[in-house]
């Protein structure tokens, strides 16, 4: 199960962008860079509110005037969104060697979609949960609810991500956790975090992860 954001692509600095552009569009003072990147892997809602804080939250008309304007700049920068060296040919042979994949992310599915069918990716993903059709991040739900769908328990699970929401999401499920480098959190938070290990390129997730087939 990948994360998409900050570990499939290199969005963090569109994300970051975005979300003060939203808060200056709304009249507000933007948040600064570590706070957004603090909030990156929740839902949109939940982003904003945290953002926000609780007097400000409390008013619907200011939240949804920000969501909107996050939405609009984040389409916007959409276009200069990368994949991040080496995705689509380790994702490839994930699943020569048996894997079924999945994505678990706080955007929205059509977002998601948006991203899947950009780098044509779709076909590599079996199961998807967004953080608008289930609980958002840390809440375990996103990889429960695709083991269950996938008819696979704990064991046989794994969550791939950037962030530690995504560690503590995989820790709230019981599944390992691998933590890659060039997103969000650094190296040293990921694994006090919980992480079985952290990789600084997405190829190097392939020694995790031998074939599945067996040998004759």
């Amino acid at each position: 199960m990948f994360d998409c954001d900050g570990t499939l692509t290199d969005s963090h600095g569109s994300i970051v962008s975005a979300m003060q552009q939203a808060f200056v569009l709304a009249g507000l003072e933007p948040p600064g860079d570590e706070a957004v990147s603090d909030i990156i892997g929740m839902s949109l809602r939940g982003a904003v509110i945290a953002l926000l804080g609780e007097q400000q939250s409390a008013s619907s008309e200011l939240l949804e005037k920000v969501m909107d304007g996050y939405r609009d700049s984040y389409r916007e920068a959409e276009a200069e969104i990368r994949l991040f060296p080496g995705v689509r040919e380790t994702l490839e042979k994930l699943r020569e060697r048996g894997y079924w994949l999945g994505v678990v992310t706080g955007k929205s599915h059509s977002g998601l979609l948006r991203v899947l069918d950009t780098f044509e990716l779709s076909d590599l993903f079996l199961v998807l949960r967004t953080a608008d059709c289930t609980h958002s991040k840390p809440h375990p739900a996103m990889v429960l609810e695709c083991m269950s769908e996938l008819g696979v328990i704990a064991e046989q699970t794994a969550v791939v991500g950037d962030a530690l929401f995504d560690v503590q999401m995989a820790n709230a499920a019981g599944v390992r956790v691998i933590g890659v480098s060039f997103g969000v959190a650094s190296h040293e938070q990921l694994i006090d975090a919980g992480a079985e290990s952290v990789v600084d390129d997405f190829e190097s997730l392939l020694a995790y992860f031998p074939s599945l087939q067996e040998t004759v």
